[in-house]
């Protein structure tokens, strides 16, 4: 109990009826980054880094999305 693993709640809050989620990757380096994209202005908010598979699946759960595009 000492040494639980807290659940963080999502700093940033996902709105499925006015953003969907994304991942810009740089076509140059290679860098990935998750987020939420605006459907009326394209308006992009970054929410983590991608650096592993891991880190994804962990983006999916965080905000319960199944499926996600990836940018470029």
């Amino acid at each position: 109990m000492l040494f639980e693993k807290k659940i963080k709640k999502p700093e940033i809050v996902f709105d499925p009826e006015t953003q969907y989620a994304i991942i810009r990757s740089s076509i140059c380096t290679g860098e990935k980054v998750a987020g939420f994209k605006s459907k009326v202005d394209g308006h992009f908010t970054e929410v983590m880094l991608i650096r592993s598979h891991e880190d994804e699946i962990r983006f999916k759960e965080t905000y319960g999305i199944e499926i996600i595009k990836t940018e470029y």
